[in-house]
């Protein structure tokens, strides 16, 4: 009565049942079509990512140059460099720099510089970015004694058909 309620049980002289090979085969094959239909999804989603970094470190750096332009305009801070007000490199923006009105206070624009997401990672943040000088046009990007804007340094396409250069 045991043996019923718990299902048959299995007769000495019966060989244990398995897999066969072609079931093994076609499992097999099953998910390496689930596979291949996933990698690619996965690519657009880890480029994705990195676009989505790509603009927040872009946002967060051009903040930090119109900040440090300000408050050498409102006379907050003293310009590093006499000639436009733009900070010299951007590694100056992770310095702190002192108040002219409040001896007492520093400011510092950013914690760190923050990383091109497409650059090469042995390259440290701060190089990883191409700089545009004040004096140069929007269609001539070229560094010079300030930092007036940053692009990625990249030559791939975003997802939206732009290159990352025109960010």
């Amino acid at each position: 009565m045991l043996r019923f309620a718990l299902g048959r049980s299995r007769r000495p002289h019966e060989a244990p049942r398995g897999y066969t090979l072609i079931e093994l085969l076609v499992v097999l094959g099953v998910l390496g079509i689930l596979a291949s239909l996933a990698w690619p999804m996965a690519t657009v989603a880890q480029q994705r990512a990195s676009e989505r970094e790509l603009r927040r470190a872009l946002w967060e750096i051009r903040d930090a140059i119109d900040a440090y332009a300000s408050a050498v305009r409102t006379g907050t801070i003293a310009p590093v460099s006499a000639t436009s007000g733009y900070p010299p490199t951007l590694a100056t923006l992770e310095q702190p720099l002192p108040d002219l009105r409040v001896p007492e206070k520093t400011h510092r624009f950013l914690r760190r510089v923050p990383r091109d997401p497409f650059a090469d990672p042995n390259v440290p943040a701060a190089s990883s970015w191409e700089t545009r000088s004040y004096r140069s046009s929007h269609q001539d990007f070229q560094s010079g004694d300030d930092v007036y804007d940053v692009r990625s340094r990249s030559a791939r396409i975003g997802l939206n058909g732009i290159p990352l250069k025109e960010w």
